[in-house]
């Protein structure tokens, strides 16, 4: 509960980071295979619990690229889900943000990447969606991209808010389809809930209160410490 309580408040205030959080506990005493849908189902609750204090920032227009995207990529992650190396997937997410997130808090705060359009938003969706299929952490790519981007504070959070919802959504679908929300599963999910709530809407409340800068600055630093956690807990579990 723990996990669920952390993450919960993690997401409130960066607008994803459930699972990344959560999967940094649950790996230790829970199986992949159960891992993975509770991860997405504490992720879709935390974002329809915020939902209400971040939807002014709302724009389709720059939603569906993305939204398309992700409807792609979240079957194809879930069929990877089946035989892909849970240990390997996570060092390698791991390796990418410690890698990636320096680079872009040592950009000056108003840089902006102007290349790739509605085309380049629609891969970072793609991948987002892979990721959301596999383990529910359809967030931390589309963050990346579009803080690159340099969309302001509240149409990110808006946004990728409404994104997220849909690729857990159509995760969940998946998993249910597949055969992977078993009764274990609905007990676990059954327990996260209250132990996400409070913290959630906790973590939105500071997150208004937010100038850009130190959202962006906390955006980066959150997905720079998921992917130490996630090297850190690949390296062990093959020690």
């Amino acid at each position: 509960m723990c996990g669920a309580a952390a993450a919960g408040f993690a997401q409130g205030v960066s607008g994803f980071a459930f699972s990344l959080v959560a999967l940094s506990f649950w790996a230790w005493a829970v199986e992949p295979q159960l891992a993975a849908p509770m991860s997405v189902f504490g992720a879709l609750a935390g974002q329809l619990t915020t939902l209400p204090w971040v939807w002014r920032g709302f724009d389709h227009r720059r939603l569906w690229p993305l939204l398309v995207g992700g409807l792609i990529g979240v079957p194809v992650g879930v069929v990877l889900l089946q035989w892909l190396d849970p240990t390997a997937f996570k060092f390698g997410l791991g390796v990418f943000l410690l890698i990636y997130c320096p680079l872009l808090l040592l950009l000056p705060a108003d840089y902006r990447w102007q290349r790739g359009g509605r085309l380049a938003d629609a891969v970072s969706g793609l991948v987002g969606g892979v990721l959301g299929g596999i383990g529910g952490m359809s967030g931390p790519v589309p963050t990346l991209w579009t803080t690159l981007r340099g969309w302001d504070k509240d149409t990110q959070r808006g946004v990728l808010q409404a994104f997220n919802i849909a690729m857990h959504v159509s995760t969940l679908t998946a998993y249910a389809f597949s055969g992977s929300i078993t009764a274990q599963a609905l007990t676990m999910f059954a327990w996260i809930t209250p132990a996400l709530l409070v913290p959630a809407i906790l973590g939105v409340l500071l997150f208004r209160r937010l100038k850009a800068i130190a959202f962006r600055r906390i955006i980066l630093s959150f997905l720079l410490l998921s992917g130490a956690s996630l090297v850190w807990g690949s390296v062990a579990a093959w020690l």
